[in-house]
């Protein structure tokens, strides 16, 4: 390596270490999201799977808290530090395959500053490891290209199984890789070598918690999961959404250099044809199932995660490998030189929107509200309450509501989501003696509470207001429940099993 080789990627190690301080700065301020809450439960009950993911999310949290308590911090903490081995593998992916520093470097800082990965990481969801799977995959795969080495199919089994402990959309990798296999000549001989299949039992391997939880639970998280491919109605509605916001998660642009970029590795212009396969490869095959799947159902930014390590580097490739005539690179140099100062600015301002509600207020902002901003003081009147009227136990109807209400009250306290048990079969119920006394039931105001006829006694208390200052974010409905006739907890299966929806 060069001097100059060496200066950039030492810059690309600053500006990455620089962008996971500014994460942990982030996530220390910024109070949970129920999602957030719902998985630190997950995290102190730890299971091979849970009804809605796979385990890795809380593993991941239960990290964090042992290093750093149960606080935002302690369960962002390894989820944002997830962050640097993921930067490591994809710059050593773009410099194996296209042997330039530059796209090394830019690859990782363009991964960096996209929202994807800031917000990705900072709240925790499964997508956060998903998407270090995913650069692993691409790393172990460099590996198997550049060394000609067996052994390296066991290091993309590991990246694979760690992937499908993640979210299931990682099933997408073992097409991508089948793909890759078939379309590049000189790599069809694996698929007569063992070690491929070596690999992919040892990614099942590593996946099998998932599958025997599974087994043990109707293969509930499975239907539900994979479920959602199927076709129910057409409609443009949901495309129309999906680009633009792919457009903002990913930054202007680093967007439209990554455009570009897939465009300059389909027009052949790379001179490394494995590389450029995968790298279009592994953005194509899950971006083209989610524009289908945008046909007749709403898609989250999220899960388009696991495409963002391919597609940065195809951004980089578009900045730095390959020419352009005049118009095109004076767009190339803008977007290059924008890439990070608007990740930045971006990410800023919906931290600070999300702690403030300075730019749009609250009510109007639903993701904003899913942030549990508010909530410890929200906790503390609640708490007031149920002492007040001695409730033997708090529930709610919601499972975020119900996460909130667990992480944010003393405890040891009771907390009961009353419907949907089936989302809390990894822990043991609430002890029934305190569900038959007086319960203190907390919803948003309009919420559906438990028939009047359940109760002896059914008494609206108060109506309690979340806030910042003094802008209001969610009203909750206080009411008092006592002496319940028949069964307090619905033990109905989940729809996906034939229950009620």
């Amino acid at each position: 390596m060069t001097s100059g080789e060496a200066a950039l990627a030492r810059g690309a190690i600053v500006i990455v270490t620089a962008l996971v301080v500014l994460r942990l700065i982030a996530a220390a301020v910024t109070p949970l999201t129920f999602d957030e809450t719902y998985y630190w439960i997950w995290a102190k009950h730890l299971s091979g799977g849970y009804y809605d993911h796979p385990p890795m999310v809380a593993v991941v949290i239960r990290l964090g808290t042992m290093i750093a308590g149960d606080n935002a911090f302690g369960v962002r903490l390894v989820s944002i530090l997830l962050a640097l081995p993921m930067s490591w593998a994809i710059y050593r992916t773009a410099q194996i395959f296209f042997e330039d520093t530059r796209i090394a470097a830019a690859s990782t800082i363009f991964l960096n500053a996209t929202l994807m990965a800031s917000v990705g990481t900072t709240i925790v969801t499964p997508d956060a490891p998903l998407m270090v799977a995913a650069s692993f995959v691409l790393l172990g795969l460099a590996k198997v290209w550049q060394t000609g080495r067996g052994v390296w199919w066991l290091a993309v089994g590991v990246a694979v199984g760690c992937g499908l402990l993640s979210k299931y959309t990682a099933l997408f990798f073992g097409a991508q890789i089948l793909l890759w296999l078939l379309l590049m000549k000189d790599q069809r001989r694996w698929l007569a070598s063992p070690w491929p299949y070596l690999g992919g039992i040892l990614a099942f391997a590593i996946f099998s918690p998932a599958i025997l939880w599974n087994a043990d639970h109707e293969w509930v998280s499975f239907i539900k999961q994979l479920g959602r491919a199927r076709v129910e109605g057409i409609t443009l509605k949901y495309l129309g959404e999906m680009i633009p916001t792919q457009f903002v998660f990913a930054t202007p642009s680093v967007f439209i250099l990554g455009v570009f970029g897939l465009y300059a590795l389909a027009r052949g212009r790379a001179a490394n044809a494995a590389g450029a396969m995968l790298v279009s490869i592994s953005v194509w095959m899950i971006f083209l199932y989610f524009v289908w799947h945008s046909l007749h159902a709403r898609v989250e930014a999220n899960w388009l995660g696991p495409i963002y390590p391919a597609f940065a580097i195809a951004a980089a490739y578009a900045a730095w490998g390959t020419a352009w005539n005049p118009r095109e690179q004076r767009t190339m140099t803008w977007s290059r030189n924008l890439a990070l100062p608007i990740g930045v600015a971006l990410f800023v301002v919906l931290i600070v929107q999300t702690n403030t509600g300075l730019f749009t207020g609250f009510r109007r902002d639903a993701t904003v509200r899913s942030v549990g901003v508010g909530w410890p003081d929200l906790a503390k009147e609640i708490e007031a309450l149920r002492i007040k009227h001695h409730a033997n136990c708090v529930m709610a109807a919601d499972y975020g509501t119900t996460s909130w209400l667990m992480f944010y009250l003393p405890k040891g306290t009771c907390v009961a989501q009353y419907q949907q048990r089936y989302r809390w079969t990894f822990m043991n119920e609430p002890d029934a003696n305190l569900l038959k006394g007086r319960a203190l039931l907390i919803g948003p105001v309009g919420a559906i509470i438990p028939p009047r006829a359940s109760y002896a006694r059914v008494e609206t208390l108060a109506e309690l207001v979340r806030k910042r200052g003094g802008v209001a974010i969610e009203t909750y409905q206080a009411t008092l429940l006592e002496d319940p006739r028949g069964e307090v907890l619905d033990r109905s299966k989940p729809p996906e099993l034939g229950g009620p929806i």
